[in-house]
């Protein structure tokens, strides 16, 4: 049975939709990732290079866990238009036994 700390919700952000969309499908297509939420558009403010920037950007909430992490990250800064992309992992505490199993199960390495 997967424990809870077993699986991982990541968080990225990307520039626009598209970029969104793309890196989204081949999380999941990949298997490194069971789902991908693309959430709505935000405004970040952020200091880049010495100078403060404000950007609109779309959120990416991916459900994976520990063992295919590497592989997701990889995956994201293959395809990731920015030179330095956000990429946090936080450990999920507790969740749906059933939920996590399916994560685990949709995230295997494809032989």
């Amino acid at each position: 049975m997967t424990k809870p700390d077993d699986v991982l919700l990541v968080i990225t952000h990307l520039p626009d939709r598209d970029a969104a969309d793309l890196l989204a499908r081949a999380l999941i297509e990949e298997s490194v990732a069971a789902c991908v939420n693309i959430l709505g558009a935000c405004a970040s403010v952020y200091r880049w290079q010495g100078v403060v920037e404000h950007a609109e950007e779309i959120p990416l909430l991916i459900k994976t866990t520990v063992a295919r992490y590497a592989a997701l990250e990889a995956t994201i800064r293959r395809l990731h238009p920015y030179e330095l992309p956000e990429i946090v992992a936080v450990p999920v505490a507790q969740g749906l036994p059933g939920y996590l199993q399916w994560v685990q199960n949709e995230t295997r390495e494809v032989q």
